[in-house]
């Protein structure tokens, strides 16, 4: 299948605590969806430990296989927060604390209150560049294509919008879903046909279990609507054809 968009993203989350199962990722889909509407295909997602040895290669590996990486996690004041020092390793720069970032940092909390942990949250590559957080004081970074966000996914949502100028994509990735009652072996033969004619076109497809009836789900997505539209219209064809309910077509 051909590229939607030949500017393209990978997402690394950082955390012990994701692959616990302790905490839910959600940051995954949040950024995948603001870079969608940018442009940018998010075409790999990895979940990595707080261990320095991976992220530095991990960070190292995909930094020079995307146009963009976005890692989440490791940036607070805790012992096991260790995202910044790692990527200062990753680019052979220098760790420690950063002008802008400490001034941030010391103006946002109350006199007596910038303690030695929070004083860590402005430890970070010194030449890096900052990305202002408007929620929480605390700023990420980035380095080169490499941009480093918090894990908390409220204040990594707030911190997107600050980041937009500074990547360049291509036109918005446009999707549609159809929703259908049927089974996948039901449509597989005359969606493959649909998807060789659309080669510019990526479909999905996505079985369901929704109020007592199997069911799935065809995602298109393109950057193109005129072809999305005229994907969307042979699948209906195909489906018309073969009498299957329509559950949902947005």
């Amino acid at each position: 299948m051909n590229k939607i968009n030949k500017v393209n993203a990978s997402i690394i989350i950082i955390g012990n605590e994701i692959l616990s199962g302790r905490t839910q990722d959600t940051n995954t889909g949040t950024i995948s969806l603001w870079l969608n509407s940018l442009g940018i295909k998010v075409e790999e997602v990895r979940t990595i430990p707080d261990i320095e040895k991976t992220i530095i290669d991990t960070v190292n590996e995909l930094r020079n296989k995307f146009s963009y990486v976005f890692t989440s996690g490791g940036i607070g004041p805790t012992h096991d927060d260790i995202t910044a020092e790692s990527i200062s390793k990753a680019f052979s720069m220098e760790y420690g604390s950063h002008k802008e970032a400490y001034k941030i940092l010391e103006k946002y909390y109350d006199p007596g209150k910038f303690t030695e942990g929070r004083q860590k949250m402005a430890c970070m590559p010194i030449d890096a560049e900052l990305i202002l957080n408007p929620s929480s004081g605390a700023p990420g970074f980035s380095v080169e294509n490499v941009f480093c966000l918090p894990g908390v996914p409220s204040i990594l949502k707030s911190m997107l919008g600050g980041i937009s100028h500074k990547l360049t994509g291509g036109k918005p990735i446009l999707s549609h879903t159809i929703n259908l009652n049927t089974v996948e072996s039901e449509i597989a033969k005359s969606l493959s046909d649909v998807q060789k004619n659309n080669t510019e076109v990526d479909i999905g497809s996505y079985p369901f279990f929704r109020a007592g009836k199997l069911g799935v789900s065809i995602v298109l997505r393109s950057d193109d609507k005129t072809k999305l539209d005229i994907c969307n219209l042979q699948i209906l064809n195909f489906v018309k054809d073969k009498k299957i309910e329509i559950v949902q077509n947005y």
